[in-house]
């Protein structure tokens, strides 16, 4: 078979090992293999190279990813769909193997429906991917957010500061919650929980009354923010521009800086912002990350061997699994809440 292989989304740590495992698998199960260029978008121009040991050599450490990436949805565009069946044909494609999170992954499956032949593969730092307990890049985020938590640690400790650091997170607060369990933070502030701030000054007043002249509070970027008598319950996402991708995304950002101020001014502390953003996403990935990709890319081709299409791989427990597309896309994992309450017993 020909198998075209793909990276939609953000980038993060691990897409190079996932496509190297792949085009190891492919080949030495006798298919031919091409990379498609640039996610969906090149699917739908037809821009793609082929893959051989050559082109993966030397790639398994590599952040980012050979292939390119974009946020690209076919379905916003003008016989978008009917593009990519065309393309697929025309290159005499016979499989694709789509690399993303929940965005591709939804794309992957509308076209599963159009007969397609699909294998996904799940990635994504915010880890909100369903069917699957851990997706690519997620580890190597939170070891690189825990890694800053640490470092602003010892400063905030040094002038008496309250640090707040902002992590990636857009709708869930998976790297929130473990950098900041990992870190020790004395306040973590997720999607899933709007916040008032209020709470969150007497937990750092309540700390600060015991002797501690400092404390650090992780926020994700999609952590709701609500104040005093605010009408909507679900309080306020806050936003760098109201603009939206071709996914209906807004850009986010700031809420580490608002935090930080309304604490000053509530307080009186001094207190100062991080913003990791997308140092998140660059770099090696850790072990764990090229280990799990390593995986995911052997059992995608498995699947292909075995003609399932329409599924992802996935982790549940220690076990590499198949999971239905349509069981992973419409909606997100989110935080468990019990796993929140374990964090709140370290507040303050």
């Amino acid at each position: 078979m020909r198998i075209g292989i793909l990276t939609g989304g953000g980038d993060c740590p691990g897409l190079n090992a996932a496509i190297r495992a792949v085009v190891r698998k492919a080949l030495a199960s006798g298919h031919e293999i091409v990379g498609i260029r640039n996610g969906w978008k090149g699917l739908m121009s037809l821009d793609t190279f082929p893959l051989d040991l050559n082109n993966i050599s030397g790639i398994l450490p590599r952040g980012g990813t050979i292939l390119g990436t974009s946020r690209t949805n076919p379905y916003k565009h003008p016989d978008g769909e009917k593009k990519i069946l065309e393309n697929l044909e025309n290159g005499k494609i016979d499989v694709i193997v789509a690399i993303g999170g929940e965005d591709t992954l939804s794309v992957a499956y509308k076209l599963h429906k159009a007969g397609v032949n699909v294998v996904g593969i799940p990635k994504t730092i915010d880890n909100d991917v369903r069917g699957t307990d851990y997706s690519i890049g997620f580890d190597t985020a939170v070891n690189i957010a825990m890694e800053a938590i640490d470092r602003v640690h010892t400063t905030a400790e040094s002038h008496n500061r309250v640090a707040v650091v902002e992590v990636m997170g857009r709708h869930t607060g998976w790297i929130a919650l473990y950098s900041g369990l990992a870190g020790g933070a004395d306040v973590i502030l997720i999607p899933e929980k709007p916040f008032d701030i209020d709470q969150v000054c007497k937990i750092i007043e309540k700390r600060h009354a015991r002797g501690k002249n400092f404390s650090i509070v992780v926020v994700a970027e999609g952590a709701k923010f609500k104040v005093e008598e605010q009408v909507d319950k679900d309080g306020t996402l806050i936003v760098q521009d109201l603009r939206v991708d071709e996914f209906g995304h807004v850009r986010l950002g700031g809420i580490g800086n608002l935090v930080a101020d309304q604490i000053e001014k509530r307080t009186g502390m001094e207190a100062r912002a991080t913003i990791l953003g997308h140092i998140q996403r660059g770099g090696s990935p850790t072990a764990f990350d090229r280990i799990l990709a390593t995986r995911f890319g052997v059992k995608a081709v498995e699947l292909i061997n075995e003609r399932k299409f329409g599924v992802m791989t996935a982790l549940q427990g220690s076990d590499i699994v198949e999971v239905e597309l349509y069981e992973v896309v419409g909606g997100l994992k989110t935080v468990n809440p019990e796993l929140f309450e374990i964090a709140e017993v370290f507040f303050g």
